[in-house]
């Protein structure tokens, strides 16, 4: 276990005794600051003369997300769960093993309802609105989460692999915040990250923020108004960070599929460029 992985369980031990103003400010830095690492380097994969399309059409899509979210929460808010359970089924599930896929996509949305359904069903009410009928299938969405965490804990064991062991737990045992920040990080965002800095070309973790920090900065910034914003619809806060993640998100979700292609997997890892900055293997960025 790294020992960014030690800090975050005990930050997560701390803030599940904590009250839900202190939840959710886990959930913002977990999320909305460590998570969001990985896309920050969205732009890097798409090859340089479709990027000014790129960022037009990633603008579109976010804009209208959060337009979305403001008008109709009510819909917004499955509409994205959904989209989540794909995207986390199709980029870390194993290519031949289609039932894993669809544990891991389930266990993230679903999990932290199975043993706090009633907490699960008033972030789903808060988030969605008042005219949300999601809360109503919260018992359903418990009995897939658990069924979901089930299947991958059997294979974590089979496997002997305690970092799906791990996010797994996290998602089912801890109070749903707090669960689906751990969780979301263990299972996706940190080895997406990973995954995102060594495709680029990177030596280090380090090299790949800092080549990424202008994008990265602009998102931090984005999600904070995004949650600002909302704050006068749901003084909680709570809406404003699931509409500041989906403003954010969704654009990942489905226009850096669409746009990347084999643009940086068809060059040498050595050659990979980030906005003026090249980076070699082993080098990081070089003017």
């Amino acid at each position: 276990m790294t020992r960014g992985i030690a800090l975050l369980i005990a930050g997560a031990v701390a803030a599940a005794f904590a009250p839900l103003p202190v939840q959710l400010a886990f959930a913002i830095l977990g999320i909305g600051v460590v998570g969001m690492a990985h896309g920050a380097g969205d732009l890097a994969v798409v090859a340089p003369a479709r990027r000014r399309m790129f960022l037009i059409v990633y603008a579109l899509v976010s804009v209208t997300t959060l337009l979305w979210w403001t008008m109709d929460p009510a819909v917004a808010l499955p509409a994205f769960l959904v989209a989540s359970a794909v995207h986390f089924g199709i980029e870390d599930g194993a290519g031949d093993q289609p039932i894993e896929r669809i544990a891991r996509g389930v266990v993230l949305v679903a999990g932290p309802a199975t043993f706090y359904a009633p907490a699960y069903a008033v972030l789903l009410r808060t988030a969605g609105g008042a005219s949300s009928t999601l809360p109503s299938y919260t018992p359903f969405v418990a009995m897939a989460g658990g069924a979901a965490g089930a299947v991958l804990l059997a294979l974590a064991w089979q496997r002997r692999d305690r970092h799906l062991a791990g996010g797994v737990a996290a998602l089912l045992l801890m109070p749903p915040l707090i669960g689906f920040t751990l969780g979301f990080l263990i299972l996706h965002a940190l080895p997406q990250t990973t995954e995102r800095r060594d495709r680029l070309g990177f030596a280090d973790t380090t090299s790949y923020l800092r080549a990424v920090a202008p994008v990265f900065g602009g998102a931090i910034l984005l999600a904070a108004l995004v949650v600002a914003l909302l704050l006068r619809f749901d003084t909680s806060g709570v809406r404003g960070l699931f509409a500041g993640i989906a403003a954010l998100a969704v654009p990942h979700l489905l226009v850096t599929p669409w746009f990347e292609g084999n643009a940086i997997r068809r060059r040498p890892a050595a050659e990979a460029r980030i906005g003026g900055y090249a980076t070699a293997r082993g080098s990081g960025p070089r003017p």
